[in-house]
C-alpha cells in the first residue's frame, strides 16, 4: 500500500523555455492536469526537503510528452535555469481514486515477482524500482543472484498484478531474465 506521508515524482524540469521564466517539464504521470491546472505544487532539488510553489499555467507541447509551465515568482530565464533537474512532486494522499482493478505504478515497488512453471508459482525476485521513459519498465532484482533486470510492463509479459496479496506474475520471453 502507498504510504500517505510520502511523495510521488510526477515530473522532471529539464530546461528553461524562453526568457520569461517558463520551464520545460518531462511528464512521469498519466494525469496531464498536474501540468495544466493552476495550483500548489512541490519542487525538490536532489534530496532536499520539497518546497511549495504555485503553478500559474501550463500547456502540452504538440506531439511530445513534455509540458511548458509557468511558476509564480519565476520570471526570468536565469530563475528558470536554476530549476533545471528539480523534481515536481505530489503528496501520495492526493493521488486520484482508482477503480477496483486499477492501481498506481508506485504500488508495484516491493511486490514479489513470480513465474508460473509447471502450474506452480515460483518467486524469482522483487520489484525494486520503475523506469519510465516512453515505456514503463519494472526494475526487478532476481533472488538467485541479486542481478537487476528490466522487464517491460505490458500485459503479455506481466499478465497479473495482485496488489492485495503483494505479488505480480511475469511471463518473460526466453532469455529476458538472462540479459
Amino acid at each position: 500500500m502507498i504510504n500517505k506521508n510520502e511523495w510521488l515524482i510526477v515530473g522532471l524540469i529539464t530546461s528553461c523555455h524562453g526568457i520569461n521564466g517558463q520551464v520545460k517539464v518531462k511528464s512521469l504521470s498519466d494525469f496531464e492536469e498536474r501540468f495544466l491546472k493552476p495550483g500548489i505544487r512541490w519542487l525538490q532539488k536532489e534530496n532536499e526537503p520539497p518546497t511549495k510553489i504555485e503553478l500559474i499555467s501550463g500547456f502540452k507541447q504538440p506531439g511530445k510528452e513534455t509540458f511548458i509551465v509557468k511558476f509564480q515568482g519565476i520570471d526570468t530565464r536565469n530563475h528558470g535555469e536554476q530549476l533545471k533537474k528539480f523534481k515536481i512532486l505530489v503528496k501520495t494522499e492526493t493521488l486520484p481514486k482508482l477503480k477496483k482493478e486499477e492501481f498506481h505504478l508506485l504500488e508495484l515497488i516491493n511486490l514479489e515477482v513470480k513465474t508460473l512453471e509447471n502450474d506452480e508459482l515460483k518467486t524469482i525476485g522483487k520489484v525494486i524500482n520503475l523506469e519510465n521513459e516512453k515505456n514503463n519498465l519494472l526494475v526487478i532484482e532476481l533472488s538467485k543472484n541479486h542481478k537487476k533486470v528490466l522487464v517491460p510492463f505490458v500485459k503479455t509479459i506481466v499478465p497479473l498484478v495482485d496488489i492485495k496479496n503483494n505479488f505480480l506474475i511475469i511471463n518473460p520471453p526466453n532469455g529476458l531474465l538472462e540479459l
